[in-house]
């Protein structure tokens, strides 16, 4: 039986990067289907694939649907577990991948979205523990190549999409990333060498882009 997989998605979304890189890991062949976000319209696939939550990124194999990027990204690695791995196999090592990816997505996605929607005072702690963030995960990192040792893995999915970002941050918060945290970008560019990770990420200069149209969108000047 031929694997069916398709991934809803939209195009500038960090979520659904991670999962773009975990099928190119793989070298899945999937279809993609460009939800459009911005219009605030959601196709009718979507809400009967993501009935709960309506968002992307949504994963279809063979019609059954796994909603959640680092859901999608661990079943993915469970499903097609004949190539690399992305999680560790020891237990330990792979409920501490598990801990720091979560800690990526509870901490990276909204504090970065504060520093680009807040002025004042609120945009001030934001970037304060924007790089924060940043440093606890350089000690995490350690002198390792990537976060789960020489092989790039969970956690490195889990927020290499953000590097997208990286223009964004520094234009709206006035902000010098490399100076701050060079260890971050040392192991982001090392990511960049990737061509699973090169050839999802979208160009900075069209991610800071398209943030500037959403704020106009949300009245931000």
């Amino acid at each position: 039986m031929t694997d069916e997989v398709v991934l809803l998605d939209f195009w500038p979304s960090p979520f659904g990067i991670r999962v773009r890189i975990a099928l190119a890991e793989k070298g899945i062949k999937y279809t993609y289907i460009e939800e459009d976000l911005m219009s605030l319209k959601k196709s009718p696939l979507l809400l009967e694939m993501n009935p709960v939550q309506k968002k992307i990124p949504v994963l279809i194999h063979n019609g059954k649907s796994i909603c959640e990027s680092l859901i999608a990204v661990q079943y993915i690695d469970e499903v097609w577990n004949d190539g690399s791995p992305l999680l560790p196999s020891d237990p330990y090592q792979r409920s501490q991948a598990r801990f720091w990816a979560d800690y990526v997505d509870n901490k990276i996605y909204s504090i970065g979205r504060n520093i680009y929607t807040k002025k004042g005072e609120e945009q001030e702690v934001a970037k304060k523990e924007f790089i924060d963030t940043l440093k606890l995960l350089e000690e995490q990192l350690g002198e390792k190549s990537y976060f789960g040792g020489d092989k790039f893995g969970f956690v490195d999915i889990s927020l290499i999409p953000f590097y997208s970002r990286l223009k964004v941050f520094e234009t709206f918060g006035n902000l010098n990333i490399e100076n701050e945290c060079p260890k971050f970008i040392a192991w982001a560019k090392r990511c960049m060498k990737i061509e699973s990770v090169s050839k999802s990420l979208p160009d900075q200069d069209k991610i800071y882009e398209f943030i500037v149209d959403m704020r106009k969108l949300l009245g931000i000047e």
